[in-house]
């Protein structure tokens, strides 16, 4: 059947010709396949968007999006962040692809896993990311590794500053212009821009970074917010905080501005009509505020945690205000892409999703019943069209109570075993050999890398320097005082060679003088700490609530000489010579430049 829609699919991209207004570019050359455009939110909820019921905040280029497109009304993703980016760049659950978790590197891909960016890369298009990557740093789970041919934003798994901050282009440190999500979007609009005008097709990948905390926004969407009377509450108010759940939503707004950013640019461009543009989010909202009623929030495998706002348009191709109730997830959206767009997609391994085309167009009579599984680590959550069997067991007739308020496990034996059973299968499935949380090492000069790019949050310290944050995401070690501290990287250098060895550090005057050095099996380099750099701490004056992350500084590079690293596994070791101040440095980040 899949065939069938494809083919004729295919027939109707040849003869159609995309619309445009009084403002198009008559220049502009016209591809046969459709353009992508993904917009991904993080830590936005169900809730977070005024189509699904809220009226504390206004999201009008996202409703207008239900308006104009396909809704689908129960979409499923992770409960948190880097495992609903690997299902969705994979068509395949995260469990499957080596993804554990959201940092030290647990948020990272498997090496032998092919990207949704590698599919439309290889059928011609320019692909494009542009925001929070989360599934790897290193090579080759950087997004120019994994099909990106340009990247703009971080690839941690949250940013400790969100106005003009160091961001990565291409494997390269830059400063960012503005309010973080602003910037984004408009490296994402310049792109489009770019490629409109070679007449190429264009995956554009523009996951954001918010609302995710730390709560900062610009003030013109704040203030909206400040003193407003909220109508719609948690299902437990006293749970909310004030100023988080202000900011949140706030950001939402924001959000909400850019998409429709993306929106008049391809309008503007004349673009549109062959433009699909999806909208979703990572997991649920990242603190207590109204969510439909639903259990559970962000880190949670009930309702609450795992469910999200989906839209998917295409004028012309799809039905404008079409709404689906059958469920569906991130898995899906690989296949549903290359259905809809008609390209050939490899599968060097089985997929877990199926293409939502039928369901999209209203032909999906036979639609079979599916299950749709929620993890994290080893907790394990299942959605049928009906039921949801929690990860305790515990059985939701999700049509009667969507609040899970009621379990039904012993009134309905025969469905809570079968679908327990149903779990079973699956554990046993992604995990053959048992559920494993091993650490595998970090890679040095995969595939001719020639920039490794080492963050203090992927490493582990000995003695008694401290982490700036317990979030390592985008934290720094400080308190290094002594010449016994010890900060490693399990590592595997997979091409030898010689690399410059490039520190990112703070150090006042007085501490200026330490002896540093960086060894790796019989190799070793050391230099000195020769020049200040004491800058303040940055973040506090924009936030809008308390943070729990790390606040950050202007962190400087200073080469520490080469080293001959040979092939093979083991410590990577940074550690103090001699310490003649107070302390050695504040240390941020190691870069290791492939020279020969």
């Amino acid at each position: 059947m899949m065939k069938q829609f494809i083919t004729t699919l295919l027939a109707c991209l040849t003869t159609s010709i995309a619309s445009a207004d009084e403002n198009k570019n008559t220049s502009v050359k016209k591809s046969q396949h459709p353009n992508i455009v993904v917009i991904l939110a993080d830590d936005q909820g169900w809730g977070d968007v005024s189509h699904n019921g809220n009226t504390n905040l206004k999201t009008p280029n996202i409703d207008a999006l239900v308006k104009e497109g396909v809704r689908f009304n129960r979409f499923y993703v992770g409960a948190v962040c880097a495992p609903t980016r690997a299902a969705f760049l994979t068509g395949r659950y995260h469990a499957r692809t080596g993804t554990t978790g959201v940092s030290t590197g647990q948020e990272r891909l498997n090496s032998d896993e092919y990207t949704i960016a590698q599919v439309f890369k290889s059928a011609g298009y320019a692909t494009g990311a542009f925001g929070k990557w989360h599934n790897g740093t290193q090579y080759p789970n950087h997004p120019n590794a994994r099909g990106f041919e340009e990247y703009y934003g971080f690839t941690s798994g949250h940013w400790g500053h969100y106005f003009s901050p160091m961001l990565d282009h291409n494997g390269t440190f830059v400063k960012g212009n503005g309010y973080i999500t602003d910037d984004l979007t408009t490296k994402a609009i310049s792109f489009i821009e770019k490629q409109t005008q070679s007449g190429k097709p264009f995956f554009t990948y523009l996951p954001y970074c918010t609302p995710h905390s730390p709560m900062q926004v610009p003030d013109q969407f704040w203030d909206r917010f400040a003193d407003k009377k909220l109508e719609m509450h948690h299902r437990d108010p006293k749970k909310e905080k004030s100023d988080h759940l202000r900011a949140a939503l706030a950001m939402c707004e924001n959000v909400d501005w850019n998409v429709g950013r993306v929106l008049k640019k391809l309008k503007k461009l004349g673009i549109a009509d062959n433009t699909i543009v999806i909208y979703f989010s990572d997991n649920g909202p990242n603190g207590f505020r109204w969510n439909g009623d639903m259990k559970g929030r962000k880190g949670s495998l009930d309702e609450g945690g795992v469910r999200s706002p989906f839209v998917i348009r295409w004028p012309g191709h799809l039905p404008a205000g079409h709404q689906v109730d059958k469920i569906a997830g991130a898995i899906d959206l690989l296949p549903t892409l290359t259905d809809l767009a008609g390209i050939p997609r490899p599968e060097p391994k089985p997929i877990d999703g199926v293409s939502l085309k039928p369901l999209m167009m209203n032909q999906a009579d036979n639609w079979p019943e599916r299950m749709i599984f929620s993890s994290l680590r080893q907790r394990v959550s299942l959605r049928t069209d009906q039921y949801r069997l929690s990860e305790k067991g515990q059985l939701f007739d999700m049509l009667k109570d969507p609040g899970q308020r009621k379990d039904i496990s012993k009134q309905k034996p025969k469905v809570a075993a079968k679908l327990k059973k149903a779990t079973a299968a699956w554990k046993a499935s992604v995990w053959p050999q048992g559920f494993s949380n091993t650490p595998r090492p970090f890679l040095i000069g995969y595939d001719g890398c020639l920039t490794t790019q080492l963050p203090v949050r992927d490493a582990k310290s000995q003695g008694d320097i401290k982490r700036s944050s317990r979030h390592p995401n985008c934290s720094f070690f400080f308190n290094w005082t002594n010449t016994q501290d010890r900060i490693t990287w399990n590592a595997e250098v997979v091409e030898g060679g010689v690399y410059e060895v490039v520190l990112f550090y703070t150090c006042p005057q007085a501490d200026v003088g330490s002896t540093v050095e960086l060894s790796f099996n019989d190799s070793k380099v050391h230099g000195k700490i020769t020049r200040a750099h004491d800058p303040p701490l940055e973040g506090e004056a924009q936030d809008r609530a308390v943070r729990s992350e790390s606040f950050v500084k202007d962190f400087r590079p200073m080469s520490l000489g080469n080293i001959t690293l040979a092939k093979g596994t083991g410590q990577l070791t940074l550690r103090a010579l001699d310490v003649p101040g107070s302390q050695v440095m504040d240390f941020r980040l190691l870069i290791l430049n492939r020279i020969k």
